[in-house]
């Protein structure tokens, strides 16, 4: 016979069981995955702000030469850091746009990475819900004692 206190004790353990682990810890300041973590958030800083100018000479710093941006709409729009610069300028200078990750998954081995960081667009930072989300692919190298993003690939989720 069961009793309250059995299933009682059974659904404890399934809520044990399904309860999430807590997050890795954050990687050391002098770690690749640090660097490659932060030249990630500077792209989304970069792009991230109210209405005005962006600093697109930072940006530009954080690509390899010959980089591509590539966006997946009914077909791929390739273009490189200086034409996504050229191409969203206007929208930037008229509009706020804040960009932010909500989840990133770096896998590196050796001198490249790939990073999947799926990503929230408000107008405004504060803005309660967003007006687009999906997943930015980035693919980065060590240059040096840095890393550098060969290719963006991104797609806003239907």
């Amino acid at each position: 016979m069961v009793t309250r206190k059995g299933i009682a004790f059974v659904l404890a353990l399934a809520c044990i069981g399904c309860a999430s682990s807590a997050p890795p810890p954050a990687p050391k300041a002098d770690s690749d995955e640090f660097k490659i973590e932060t030249t990630v958030l500077a792209v989304y800083n970069v792009i991230s702000g109210p209405a005005g100018r962006r600093d697109w000479d930072r940006f530009k710093e954080l690509f390899a030469p010959g980089a591509r941006m590539i966006s997946m709409k009914a077909a791929p729009v390739v273009m490189t850091p200086d034409e996504f610069a050229q191409k969203n300028t206007p929208y930037l200078q008229a509009n706020g746009f804040f960009e932010r990750p909500v989840s990133t998954r770096i896998d590196r081995s050796g001198d490249i990475a790939h990073v999947w960081s799926a990503y929230e667009s408000r107008h405004a930072s504060n803005d309660e819900k967003p007006f687009a989300h999906g997943v930015n692919s980035f693919q980065l190298v060590r240059d040096g004692d840095r890393w550098v993003i060969e290719t963006i690939l991104w797609q806003d989720a239907p």
